[in-house]
């Protein structure tokens, strides 16, 4: 079957009205299909350099994260404070993370992707520099949270930026180098950590310079605006410049908007929460990364009971404990790409829009792996007398299961809301941020009193209630998306349209959920 040309400006449209009465108007639109302007026609080199600009962005957000979690008992000792209190260094931080993607995501889609890269990344290195200077705990909990939440822009809006710029075809591949560095983030953060952690406002100092140099540098430099509409108005204002009189009778579609206060808010803070209370797809995934990001953070407090606790493990040998999870997210990318070779074929035999559920084949294993993983590194780890790397080696599998399961899931809703995944990965970000933030504040407890090995049968137990779940869409998420108000659901017209084609000529249709 040939594939037929993706009419990219259809999905963009859709958020426009009809300008207020206005007769002989016209919207603006590319110079036909390969009008270099559009994000889709830039050149892979440009493309690929973006992402890993965005990568690189989040990757040094999520570093932030967890970077002081092994600095607690430095922390501890230069602010005299309690070990409870000083559980919320990591916990404030992820509860910016909650409140940030209400603005950064929606944000996105009215002011463009580059203005809130720029503006998230700087305002992160600034209070990281708060963080360094802290006089009291107070000001230093205040400079994480506000760190928080502006690190967060680049995790809710990578996605957008992917969605922009790529086709179907390595969109998966590009979405699997992102969800790899929302992992490889908290991971990095302890190895670093043990290397360093004598000195406290050292980790601090490094990482804002780190974060300087990304924000100021690569991003202000290097990361281009790739939202559509943004593009589009403006290419008609340097229209307007020269033609004036010309272009009277054409308008952009972000022209059309309702810019009252009311409209921006519901468009903004809202969206989130609206999507959240009306997509069941959107729903469901969130709850599911929710618990994985949760255990994610809940391992930060775990490995060091394990070997800290019961084999005696430095600072450092700790830290490099670590690795084993950054090897498992790194091996769940690629075989999430070694599962979605087929994408090729099915993008010829969708016309350009294959199912989204077809992101999920590698969760399905991941899904499964992620409990099985967990066992192994509570009943391992429990018992000293069990050689180090035996739960060593579990978290290699864990942070495979964790990966797979975040790719997939992050590639389906990128692939499922287009245009809006912005805003959808703005929503799963503050859910799974907040489940999070939680995990720390009560993960050393839980160990203690139920032992490792039961309190991690506790968590594998969630995991295997959840496992199901990308099967289950695999199966019926079509059946769910035909009802989103904000999906396209482009697979789903091209099968309608097929199959009364094939009606009509009674044939069988050669597509079909």
């Amino acid at each position: 079957m040939a594939q037929l040309p993706v009419n990219h400006r259809s999905v963009y449209a859709s958020e426009s009205s009809t300008p207020r009465g206005e007769l002989n108007t016209s919207e603006i639109t590319w110079d036909g299909p390969e009008d270099p302007a559009n994000p889709k026609n830039w050149s892979v080199c440009r493309k690929w350099i973006i992402t890993f600009i965005t990568v690189l962005a989040t990757l040094n957000v999520t570093f932030a994260s967890s970077a002081p979690s092994f600095a607690t008992a430095a922390v501890r000792e230069a602010f005299r404070i309690s070990s409870e209190e000083s559980y919320l260094l990591t916990s404030v931080f992820l509860i910016g993370y909650v409140v940030g993607p209400l603005l950064w995501g929606p944000g996105s889609e009215i002011v463009g992707r580059r203005p809130i890269f720029v503006v998230t990344m700087s305002g992160h290195t600034m209070f990281y520099l708060g963080q360094a200077l802290a006089a009291n705990y107070q000001t230093l909990l205040i400079s994480r949270f506000c760190g928080g939440f502006f690190a967060v822009g680049p995790l809710v809006n990578a996605g957008g930026v992917i969605a922009d710029i790529w086709d179907i075809e390595t969109r998966g591949k590009a979405t699997s180098l992102f969800s790899a560095s929302v992992f490889l983030g908290p991971v990095l953060g302890p190895i670093a950590a043990g290397l360093h952690v004598s000195i406290v406002c050292f980790e601090f100092l490094i990482e804002a310079g780190v974060s300087w140099r990304i924000s100021t540098g690569i991003v202000f430099f290097g990361l281009s605006e790739t939202y559509e509409p943004v593009l589009l108005l403006q290419k008609l204002k340097a229209r307007r410049n020269t033609d004036p009189i010309g272009t009277t009778h054409m308008y952009a579609p972000l022209e059309t908007n309702d810019w009252s206060p009311k409209a921006t808010i519901d468009r903004t803070v809202l969206r989130p929460f609206k999507m959240l209370a009306g997509e069941p797809i959107l729903v469901l995934v969130t709850f599911y990364l929710s618990v994985v990001y949760g255990v994610l953070y809940c391992l930060l407090e775990t490995i060091p009971i394990i070997f800290m606790e019961r084999r005696h493990f430095n600072l450092s040998q700790t830290g490099l404990v670590f690795t084993g999870l950054g090897v498992g997210t790194s091996l769940g990318a690629l075989l999430n790409h070694h599962m979605s070779r087929h994408y090729t074929a099915l993008i010829e035999t969708w016309r350009g829009f294959p199912p989204p559920e077809e992101r999920l084949l590698a969760t399905m294993i991941g899904g499964c792996l992620f409990p099985i993983a967990i066992l192994w590194l509570g009943w391992s780890g429990q018992y000293s007398s069990v050689p180090w790397y035996v739960p060593a080696l579990a978290t290699i599998f864990v942070g495979i299961g964790i990966s797979t399961i975040f790719i997939g899931f992050l590639s389906y809703l990128v692939d499922t809301y287009l245009i809006h995944s912005a805003t959808a990965l703005a929503a799963n970000t503050l859910c799974r941020s907040l489940m999070a933030a939680g995990f720390p504040l009560f993960t050393v407890q839980l160990f203690h009193k139920l032992g490792i090995h039961w309190a991690s049968t506790v968590l594998a137990g969630v995991g295997v209630l959840l496992a199901p779940s990308p099967f289950l869409f695999y199966k019926y998420g079509p059946r769910i998306r035909v009802r989103s108000k904000f999906a396209p659901c482009k697979d789903l017209e091209i099968s309608a349209t097929v199959i009364n084609a094939c009606k009509d000529d009674e044939k069988q249709p050669p597509l079909g959920n």
